[in-house]
């Protein structure tokens, strides 16, 4: 099954989902991370499309949606997902979020709980005071060679491997060279309020059911992720061996059978 571009515009902010369509009644909307892109997801939406109904978006700034949006405040991403939902009538989505995608979903679920019918957060969590969080993840971007001299440089570069190949799929050819669909400003500044302090009071509000997947190697400290198990101890969480940050791009079959069988389980 291939996807359709599906276009929803808020407050003039241009989003651009790749819709699988699918036959199920269960709508799952996909969030990338932080300078990421939509067909992040494409291995994964592939296989829930037979199944769920799925749409995965081009979070503001990323991918085919508005380069560069004013407010990149967590109150516009959250916006954002329910602008998603409510245009393209998708009833009590299943959120499934990815590092920062996963932050969103998490507010997002915190917001508004009649609105979502359980969360996934792949590799994120309530997060804390991380000053540096922003000139890090900007020195990062600054480190890479761009325009990249070809597809397959950047993929190299960019982890080599599936991971990569997933990376390198969100540049565009243009003037000679490989570039990036975002702005490197705009993502630091997308880092600003999760720099300040931490969103542990708007985990407690979640009220849906829950699934936890973190990477062998996690970006999310044991402490983060047991005193969120703490908060919430109904969470189901799990952690794949062999993994890293970007474990939905190393291995999609695993996170495939994780996430059907938690959802066979709300039913």
């Amino acid at each position: 099954m291939a996807w359709s571009e599906h276009v929803v515009v808020r407050d003039g902010v241009r989003l651009a989902c790749r819709d699988w369509g699918g036959p199920g009644q269960q709508p799952i909307v996909l969030l990338h991370g932080l300078a990421g892109h939509a067909g992040e997801w494409d291995v994964l939406a592939r296989r829930l499309s037979s199944r769920y109904r799925v749409v995965a978006v081009d979070q503001r700034g990323h991918g085919a949606s508005e380069l560069h949006p004013r407010d990149v405040s967590r109150a516009a991403y959250v916006a954002d997902v329910i602008a998603v939902i409510d245009h393209m009538a998708l009833q009590r989505p299943v959120l499934v979020g990815q590092s920062l995608g996963g932050h969103t979903a998490m507010l997002t679920a915190a917001a508004h709980p009649g609105l979502v019918r359980a969360l996934v957060l792949v590799e994120a969590g309530s997060g804390g005071p991380h000053p540096n969080g922003p000139v890090d993840i900007g020195g990062w971007l600054d480190s890479w060679p761009t325009p990249f001299a070809s597809h397959e440089t950047a993929a190299a570069f960019l982890g080599g491997g599936p991971v990569g190949a997933g990376w390198a799929a969100g540049l565009e050819e243009r003037d000679g060279g490989w570039w990036p669909r975002f702005d490197r400003n705009v993502m630091v500044r997308s880092l600003a309020e999760n720099a300040q302090r931490s969103f542990q009071h708007e985990w407690g509000q979640v009220a849906c059911p829950t699934l936890v997947i973190l990477a062998q190697s996690s970006f999310i400290p044991a402490q983060e992720a047991d005193a969120m198990l703490r908060q919430r101890p109904a969470t189901t969480a799990m952690s794949i061996p062999g993994t890293g940050h970007d474990l939905h791009l190393e291995q999609p079959e695993i996170l495939h059978t994780a996430l059907s069988d938690f959802l066979d389980g709300l039913t």
